[in-house]
């Protein structure tokens, strides 16, 4: 509801270490009028931005795999298979995604589609990620990629056809919020069709 006032009465830091956690006390107009003492906590880590690279020719997107902490101590055990992203720190969400895409992928993209602008988790924290799609080709690999040792990334590069990918969804094999909202997204933006496996890069 835009129009329901929401009087902050405290604001207290719990964390400030890789990302900063605050507790919220405030006072909510319910929509009947009443007002109502609410307590919560954001989580803030900055803001992000994710790209999905598709060859039209080949019909194949670049995704990544790796480690993910937060998911592996929730029982999913297995690396995530992924959209490359990262945080924007002080850059805009086109620098950013684009040295992304070099250091985790190893390509140099150039026309950037923007599609969403969305947040994620809103419940809690506080990031909006925004989204691309960029046409390659393998003329612009101008590297291996797997991310920047020194921040602790060890990340596999994956080329895969598109319908494989869209196969690993319903297998359970893709679990990741975001790659899952690029990989139908381009299925419905129809600019890769469908082909035979015959056809497919191995």
């Amino acid at each position: 509801m835009t129009d329901a006032p929401i009087l902050i009465r405290s604001v207290e830091v719990l964390s400030d270490d890789w990302a900063i956690l605050k507790k919220f006390i405030f006072d909510y107009r319910r929509r009947d009028g009443s007002l109502e003492r609410q307590v919560r906590q954001t989580y803030d880590r900055g803001h992000g931005a994710v790209i999905l690279p598709y060859d039209p020719e080949r019909g194949t997107v670049l995704l990544v795999r790796q480690f993910r902490l937060p998911a592996y101590v929730t029982g999913h055990l297995e690396p995530l298979i992924e959209a490359c992203a990262g945080l924007l720190d002080k850059d805009d969400p086109e620098t950013c995604i684009r040295r992304e895409a070099q250091e985790e992928l190893g390509y140099r993209l150039r026309d950037l589609q923007p599609v969403f602008h969305v947040f994620m988790s809103p419940g809690s924290v506080t990031e909006r990620l925004m989204f691309f799609l960029a046409r390659y080709s393998p003329i612009d690999r101008i590297g291996q990629g797997g991310g920047d040792r020194h921040e602790g990334e060890d990340i596999e590069v994956l080329e895969i056809a598109l319908e494989d990918a869209l196969g690993m969804i319903d297998q359970g094999q893709i679990v990741d919020g975001k790659t899952i909202m690029l990989l139908q997204h381009l299925k419905l933006k129809g600019v890769i069709q469908d082909r035979e496996r015959s056809g497919r890069p191995s």
